[in-house]
């Protein structure tokens, strides 16, 4: 049963046309589109394979290339993740969800090595029920400093490896 809270994200997510994009996206990815819960779509069968991810969501459409219902009975927590990131996309008011995103998931592998486990959006969704694994931080130095070293070799020309004479 829709909550005054499913109406509202869901009137906020047309409004703010993430939900059009979502049903864009799912439509040119020939994935099925349904009705879900919570005023969601679901879009399974998805053919493209970026973004890697089981599911994702755009406004209120969750899309996959599986079957979404065998996908949710395996992980009972996914539709409940998704759904986080249906409110997420809501109160970043729509198109500023995906940059926010992509930082968020930059800001994880900095941080662990893994796009998932340090992002603010998937901690706020529920690592485990997404099927992410939390992973301890590690120190920003030597990260870093690699970082520094690989762009100090790419400008000198050695970021190939040499061909064999």
């Amino acid at each position: 049963m829709a909550t005054r809270a499913d109406l509202g994200r869901h009137l906020l997510n047309w409004v703010n046309l993430s939900t059009p994009l979502g049903l864009a996206v799912a439509a040119l990815g020939g994935a099925r589109v349904r009705r879900g819960p919570s005023r969601c779509y679901l879009a399974d069968h998805y053919r493209w394979s970026f973004p890697a991810a089981g599911a994702f969501t755009i406004g209120d459409v969750v899309i996959s290339r599986h079957d979404l219902d065998r996908l949710a009975a395996y992980r009972p927590g996914l539709l409940d993740h998704e759904l986080t990131h249906s409110r997420q996309w809501a109160a970043c008011l729509g198109l500023p969800f995906l940059p926010l995103y992509v930082a968020s998931m930059g800001w994880s592998w900095l941080r662990t090595g893994d796009r998932a486990a340090r992002s603010v959006f998937e901690r706020h969704a529920g690592l485990e029920r997404g099927g992410y694994v939390d992973v301890p931080a590690r120190p920003l130095g030597p990260v870093l400093a690699q970082g520094a070293r690989r762009v100090r070799d790419r400008a000198r020309g050695r970021d190939r490896i040499p061909s064999a004479v």
